[in-house]
């Protein structure tokens, strides 16, 4: 016994309609990296304006340097300098000499090695 001819075409719109949802769902999924990635491109703008802003050229040297070595201490670094400035606390702008304590202050705590010899 052969398949009902309708129930061939209902199967071929099925398959059919399922592979539109997938390709659908595969684009979306693209548009929402394309806008992730916008959002977060847009974020590093406005975070380096305000680093602009706050920081003198002195400061801002300074920082690159600590970027050039350890890229994501450095990151922390922004971050906090623009969260300091968002929330108000920063008074005009930070100095080298304010960034060197910035930067004493949220480095990690180096371990220190004792070498003793016999």
């Amino acid at each position: 016994m052969s398949e009902n001819p309708d129930d061939e075409r209902l199967e071929e719109l099925r398959e059919q309609k399922m592979q539109e949802l997938q390709e659908q769902a595969q684009g979306q999924g693209q548009g929402d990296a394309e806008a992730q990635q916008a959002a977060q491109e847009q974020a590093e703008r406005q975070q380096e304006a305000m680093l602009k802003q706050y920081l003198t050229d002195g400061a801002r040297q300074r920082l690159n340097a600590v970027e050039m070595s350890k890229p994501d201490f450095a990151a922390k670094v922004k971050q906090q300098v623009t969260a300091l400035a968002r929330s108000g606390r920063v008074n005009g702008r930070i100095d080298e000499d304010q960034m060197k304590e910035l930067l004493r202050e949220l480095q990690p705590d180096q371990k220190s090695f004792d070498i003793r010899r016999r």
